[in-house]
């Protein structure tokens, strides 16, 4: 049996298929991203899946690709994790940008590619392997255009009493914005890059409004001025 898996800090997409490529089964954990996890962490999300808990020794191969897996230190501390887990299979993990290469660009062909989730990175494949100028040093000082970082701007806009009055009525009705519980879920609680990501749906949602327009053309001309643009051929 044979995992593939698509994480992001937020949330990890599992597949399992046979010798013949027949899907046995699919499931969801929650993400996996070894810059803000330890080995306990993560081992902890495996077992929350039954699917996953039952079937570990069956598993033959593992191809992890996820975010935070961008340096040789995060991918051997995620590798080792994995096979002490599943034991009996052969693990290959990689950044997430390779599975975006591997959905969006035709096999040899170079290209830009981008993710923007939780997080955000940009990446260039010369056709057999990515090449990263931007070293990503996290959510706290990085991750423009990412879910984030809008999460973050909506707070600031809101407690900033910079949020459109109409808005902020419905930004209240959707979210627990009292300081107690945000400070909590910031500075005491597992994943506050995925908690800040969770208000940039609002963000979606409203974006035909000129105030979230704004923001989101904000978001998308830093990404492009700080990352797209670090290549040379980024306009061809």
């Amino acid at each position: 049996m044979k995992l593939l898996v698509d994480s992001g800090s937020t949330k990890a997409d599992w597949i399992a298929i046979d010798e013949d490529g027949k899907i046995l089964f699919t499931t969801q954990t929650m993400g996996l991203n070894p810059e803000i996890l330890n080995e306990d962490e993560i081992i902890e999300r495996l077992n929350d899946r039954f699917d996953i808990l039952q079937n570990k020794d069956k598993a033959t191969h593992l191809f992890f690709y996820g975010a935070g897996c961008g340096t040789d230190r995060m991918k051997m501390m995620l590798s080792q994790s994995f096979q002490k887990y599943f034991s009996n299979a052969i693990v290959d993990v990689q950044e997430d940008t390779y599975a975006a290469v591997f959905a969006t660009t035709p096999k040899g062909e170079q290209a830009i590619v981008s993710i923007l989730g939780t997080g955000s990175n940009c990446s260039f494949f010369d056709g057999k392997v990515l090449h990263q100028k931007v070293q990503s040093l996290g959510y706290i000082v990085m991750d423009d255009c990412s879910g984030n970082v809008f999460g973050k701007e909506l707070i600031r806009k809101y407690y900033f009493n910079k949020m459109p009055k109409e808005l902020a009525v419905e930004f209240e009705k959707e979210y627990d914005l009292d300081p107690d519980f945000i400070k909590s879920k910031l500075y005491k609680e597992a994943n506050p890059n995925a908690y800040l990501a969770t208000f940039a749906k609002f963000l979606i949602q409203n974006k035909e409004h000129e105030f979230c327009k704004k923001i989101i053309f904000k978001g998308m001309k830093s990404f492009i001025k700080n990352y797209i643009r670090q290549y040379d051929n980024c306009k061809e």
